[in-house]
């Protein structure tokens, strides 16, 4: 089985056109994808969570 694609924190800043401090602001708000944390305090999003994310912003923009 193929690990899951898993994104780092200034790729899905690019992909969503956003700075990491609304990104932070929103995710204190709970709006945010999730996140994984590494044991090397690296922060990564995997696709389909980012993929997921995408498909509820647009639900409540419907």
């Amino acid at each position: 089985m193929a690990r899951p694609k898993m994104l780092k924190l200034p790729e899905v800043l690019e992909e969503i056109d956003m700075s990491r401090a609304a990104f932070y602001r929103m995710r204190a708000r709970g709006h945010a994808p999730k996140l994984s944390k590494l044991p090397n305090g690296q922060i990564r999003v995997s696709r389909a969570d980012l993929d997921a994310w995408w498909e509820s912003c647009a639900d409540r923009a419907a």
